[in-house]
């Protein structure tokens, strides 16, 4: 077999120290003279037959520049990497062995590939891998070969927020389709807030490179200042380029669904120019595409409320002395907020010192300028005219002097548009289309601005401009529900063609408008639904969605998805900003089973090994236990010191101790560490093929663990070495994921290991899942593995169809209940020894599913089947403010109901627990709502929900309710006015029977462990009560509090360790840490207490 990413031997893993290299200064040359040769600015470089990796290493000190080198020896990739390690460079540049014809990427990934010995790679893969004009770096025979591979026809740019300057959103892309792979993802893996406006304001992408403005700042509350910035990335594999800071901008505090729907028109790319208004007040400015600087202003563009770019020419609407709107909390209900912001910031016909201006885009200089007043996203050009609307007429003027060309009859007597709102007008050969409201269409004459024709139009999006799609000459709308896409003839108006999308579709649109390609309106009915205008059909993706206002991005032969803050599909829904592929043409030929496993030198000591006895003070996997409970049963003193600390370096997985030893990862160099657990003294590490998410499990005298190269691993404990790795991946392909290279099939760190009744022995087997989505690449691998040799006991693919029928998944949903849809999502596994879980996802101890229908049981979660899970991961940090972990059985997604688990289960940002008590620290009961605030307490509850709390609380719910229609809430106060809550006790509130609870905690716990009497909790400090943010906007010291807690979340206040009372929560002895720890960081082994710190070191407490 012709194996594309050969064994790593424990001599290629482990860590040695580097000679410094005489030819330092030559290989920098030789570095800097190649990306000069090649033209080559950022993205992902590959050197092929590296050696001794001091050239990807040179390269990989360039800041936009991530580098894989590919080595064909052991000893080659052990030297590379020392190398890399001893200049601090190991993740940006990292180095694998390779001796194959195929290399280890996805298609269209590499930006650089360098080749200094082709060997038996065909010149095909090597532009198979190359970006579209990627370049290919050929040394032959002493000299030196630039190919670049072709940008293909068959793609398009997207180059304004409506696509280009007339306005059609509509790709000339045949190739990007329904999703089948993933491309690339980065982060953030949410935008800051639902109950707020979007984070995401303007996506547009040229030359290869994508750029989009979005909010950095901490998830784990909206009330922190916003922190905007304008991002660069490759369109490709979405390697970082720049960021330029936009320090002041729209209020972030701007409510749900009022938009604005205007802010997208400030950003464009054309070439290598990037025109954008840094700051909501500020001119447009000119930058260099490729590195961010800038290259020049355009005077008197202040006020620019949107432009595009067209034929050289640069045309802007201005309003003259534009100030950014003041936007202060009032009511706690969030529609009675959004109906407030919508008419603070509207456009009026008659607002003062309107006017369109034109400049030489090259220069800056101004051709022309004129007083009218333009709707808002309504200016558009071709290559005769300029257009846009004043509210009532369609306008055009000429492109050299703007004079006017004719003017229009009265259209609509439009004369203002609410924030949330505004007119489309789209140029399409000699018709301008325009539609003043969301419900109708009229066409003009572009030559003499004659109506055409006038017709209803279907309504599209939610809270979101309307739809007007022109494809192939027939005009489109995304449309709504089940109502049906209707195709108009381009100059008459007359319905041409007309089909529905099937029955599964729910709830309301997205909000945000729909987008089109040359073969599919590209509909925002419930994810993102492909209409395929030729064959009259619809396939639905309800697993992924674009970022509010903004939508999606298709271009680049690829669906840009960028992140969103909704509740809708937590366990189904992929998050973060992805760009999405279609399917292959020709399918991947994956690696057969007998091929999978590769034993290490480790291998027969490890094999026929006595097993080693474990000791019930070690913390031997991932929050301990195979239940993920967080609970030592270990008698522990409050009273500690430090008895050491060590440094490790980057950022840290959480701990697991077991034989004297404690184990970490420094994630993104991916590298397990082993230190003497009573000294910090380092003893060994190993470095795996991509990062290892978490840490790893130690079974007997094993340490084992999964990595995102795709591989498990298996070590010997006492020094590292290798005893197996199997390969848990489909094939060696890597992508592109938060700035490195990872498989296409990842796998968590942390395994799940346990005795399994079911092998007759009992044998140790080891469980884990392989991949990203049940929906792409082919799915999700379940895979059992024998934990002392490797051999696979059985997998079982899941993917997007049901496996008794064969249909989509998807179409199950027409037989629920509810805004639900099966887990797709992998995380660490979990146990309690009759049951597997992922999720709220059950299997039995074989790896099949129990039932694949979500269970919509949310009011009882003290049934069989509870468990400690999170639906969004285990792994997710952020505090996105509508995520929580949950000991239960399920849980509902959707605005109505996404916050019930938190109200019928104990829940919190973190939990830890007994056999009786479960121990959290999560938001107060009232915050269980659509809350654009945070407040929290520490809690002790029984394990088990009061018998009549389900009942109790549904009477609460129905009592808020019938207040809040006093208050002309409507029906949903329960759901979204957190003061109505707050009138509540949190025994009316929750079904959760609480021991203890203290409120408003002067930490944020991030780390918690659990023992027989103390429960020790640790956490940057809580500075800022955001209920009185709420109520006192204007207080500057409340304001200059909210800044130094968004300090703390970087680690700049450092931390608290506390040691509270299990019994009743009282503090019993508070300890500052140096720096936050990292989130579940901290574990109780062997009486001592060991935390991993955010600064990259770990440290120790024993009892004095």
């Amino acid at each position: 077999m012709n194996r594309r990413l050969t064994c790593l031997l424990l001599a290629a893993s482990m860590v040695y120290l580097a000679p410094v290299s005489a030819r330092a200064a030559d290989v920098r040359r030789e570095a800097a003279e190649i990306l000069k040769a090649t033209g080559v600015q950022g993205g992902l470089v590959v050197h092929l037959n590296c050696g001794d990796g001091e050239l990807a290493a040179a390269l990989g000190a360039h800041e936009r520049l991530v580098v894989h080198g590919l080595a064909e020896t052991p000893e080659s990739v052990a030297k590379a990497r020392a190398h890399v390690k001893s200049l601090g460079l190991y993740g940006k540049v990292s180095v694998a062995q390779f001796a194959g014809s195929d290399l280890p990427y996805i298609d269209n990934l590499v930006n650089l590939l360098i080749c200094q010995k082709q060997g038996a790679i065909a010149i095909d893969e090597i532009m198979r891998v190359l970006v579209p004009n990627g370049v290919a770096y050929i040394e032959r025979d002493g000299k030196w070969e630039k190919i670049v591979k072709p940008r293909p026809p068959e793609i398009d740019e997207w180059t304004h927020y409506m696509h280009d300057p007339s306005n059609n959103a509509v790709a000339h892309d045949t190739v990007v389709g329904p999703p089948r792979r993933l491309q690339w993802e980065n982060g953030p893996k949410w935008t800051r807030s639902h109950e707020k406006m979007s984070g995401m304001h303007a996506l547009v992408s040229a030359g290869g490179r994508i750029f989009y403005t979005i909010d950095e700042a901490p998830m784990a509350s909206i009330q922190l200042p916003a922190d905007w910035k304008l991002i660069a990335r490759d369109a490709f594999n979405g390697s970082l380029l720049w960021k330029r800071s936009i320090p002041q901008w729209y209020p972030h505090l701007w409510p749900l669904k009022s938009g604005p729907a205007k802010l997208p028109r400030r950003l464009v790319a054309v070439g290598d120019r990037v025109y954008v208004t840094l700051g909501y007040e500020q001119p447009v400015t000119a930058l260099d595409a490729g590195t961010g600087e800038n290259l020049l202003t355009y005077e008197g563009t202040a006020g620019t409320e949107g432009l595009i770019v067209s034929d050289g020419v640069l045309f802007a609407n201005i309003i003259e002395d534009l100030k950014t709107p003041v936007f202060k909390p009032k009511d706690p209900f969030v529609w009675n907020e959004a109906a407030r912001a919508r008419i603070i910031d509207k456009w009026t016909r008659g607002q003062a010192r309107q006017s369109v201006a034109a400049f030489e885009a090259e220069t800056g200089e101004l051709l022309w300028r004129k007083r009218y007043p333009v709707a808002p996203l309504s200016l558009g050009a071709d290559e005769k005219s300029v257009y846009f609307s004043d509210g009532q007429k369609i306008i055009s003027l000429r492109r050299d002097n703007g004079g006017l060309r004719w003017q229009s009859e009265s259209i609509a007597s439009v004369t203002e548009y609410t924030s949330q709102n505004a007119p489309t007008l789209v140029i399409y050969e000699d018709v301008v289309l325009y539609s003043p409201t969301v419900s109708s269409i009229v066409a003009l004459d572009a030559g003499d601005g004659e109506v055409l024709w006038r017709s209803k139009h279907p309504s599209a999006g939610h809270h979101s401009p309307g739809d007007v799609l022109v494809v192939n000459d027939l005009v489109w709308s995304g449309g709504t529900g089940a109502t049906p896409f209707i195709g108009k003839n381009l100059l008459t108006g007359k319905v041409e063609a007309s089909f529905k999308p099937p029955k599964m579709t729910w709830f309301h649109p997205r909000c945000h408008r729909s987008k089109a390609t040359d073969l599919y309106v590209l509909a925002s009915r419930t994810g993102i639904e492909f209409a395929d205008v030729r064959k009259r059909e619809v396939t639905v993706h309800h697993w992924t969605r674009g970022a509010c206002v903004y939508g999606i991005m298709p271009c680049n032969g690829l669906i840009y998805t960028p992140p969103n803050p909704c509740a809708c599909l937590h366990e189904t829904k992929t998050r973060g900003f992805n760009a999405l592929a279609p399917a292959l043409d020709v399918p991947l030929s994956e690696v057969a089973d007998e091929d999978r496993l590769q034993r290490g030198p480790a291998y027969a000591d490890v094999r026929n090994s006595v097993s080693a006895g474990r000791s019930d003070g070690d913390w031997p996997t991932y929050r301990h236990d195979a239940e993920r409970s967080g609970f030592v049963p270990s008698d522990v003193s409050p009273s500690l010191k430090q008895a050491w600390q060590t440094e490790i370096g980057g950022r840290l997985s959480s701990l697991v101790s077991a034989g004297a030893r404690v184990f970490t990862v420094s994630i993104d160099t991916h590298t397990v560490h082993a230190l003497d657990a009573a000294s910090g003294v380092k003893l060994w590490s190993f470095t795996a093929g991509a990062r290892v998410d978490s840490p790893p499990t130690v079974h007997e005298n094993l340490v084992i663990f999964g990595s995102r190269d795709g591989w498990v691993y298996c070590l010997r404990a006492r020094d590292g070495k290798l005893a197996w790795r199997f390969l848990a991946a489909a094939a060696e392909r890597l992508l592109m994921s938060y700035g490195q290279l990872e498989s296409v099939w990842p796998v968590n760190g942390s395994v799940l290991v346990q005795n399994d009744p079911s092998t007759g022995s009992g044998q140790a087997v080891v469980h884990f899942v392989a991949g990203r989505s049940l929906f792409l690449d082919g799915g999700l691998r379940f895979y059992r593995l024998d934990a002392r040799t490797g051999r696979m006991l059985s997998v079982n693919v899941m993917d997007d169809k049901d496996p008794e029928t064969g249909k989509d998944l998807q179409e199950l949903q027409a037989g629920w209940v509810g805004l639900t849809m099966p887990v797709a999502m992998p995380d660490i596994l979990s146990s309690d020894g009759e049951r597997i879980y992922m999720r709220s996802q059950q299997f039995d101890l074989q790896g099949k599913r129990l039932r694949i229908a979500p269970d919509l049981d949310v009011h009882h979660q003290g049934r069989q089947g509870a468990h400690l899970f999170s639906p969004v991961g285990f792994l997710d940090d952020t505090w996105m403010h509508r995520t929580y972990w949950m000991l239960g059985v399920t849980v509902n997604y959707g605005w109505r109901v996404w916050f019930e688990g938190g109200r019928f289960a104990p829940a919190g940002r973190i939990l830890a627990f007994d056999d009786t008590t479960v121990y959290g620290f999560g938001r107060k009961p009232e915050h269980y709502a659509q809350s654009p605030i945070m407040e929290y307490q520490l809690y002790a509850a029984n394990r088990q929900p009061d018998e009549d709390g389900p009942d109790r609380v549904l009477k609460t719910e129905k009592d808020i309710a019938s207040k809040a229609r006093d208050r002309r809430e409507e029906n949903e106060g329960d759901k979204a006015n957190w003061k109505l809550r707050k009138q509540y006790s949190a025994k009316e509130l929750t079904a959760v029977g609480y021991r203890w609870r203290k409120e408003d905690p002067t930490f944020l716990a991030k780390s918690m462990v659990l023992t027989n009497k103390v429960l020790f909790v640790a956490g940057p400090p809580n500075l800022v009560n955001e209920e009185k943010v709420w109520d006192n906007p204007d207080d500057t010291a409340l304001k200059e509090k909210l800044a130094a807690q968004s300090r703390s979340w970087s680690g700049q206040r450092g931390a608290v360790l506390r040691a509270v009372s299990a019994s009743d929560g009282k503090p019993l002895a508070e300890y500052n840490l140096g720096a936050v720890p990292v989130f579940d960081g901290m574990i109780c082994a062997g009486g001592r207490l060991y935390t991993a710190l955010a600064d990259g070191k770990i440290v120790c407490f024993e009892q004095k």
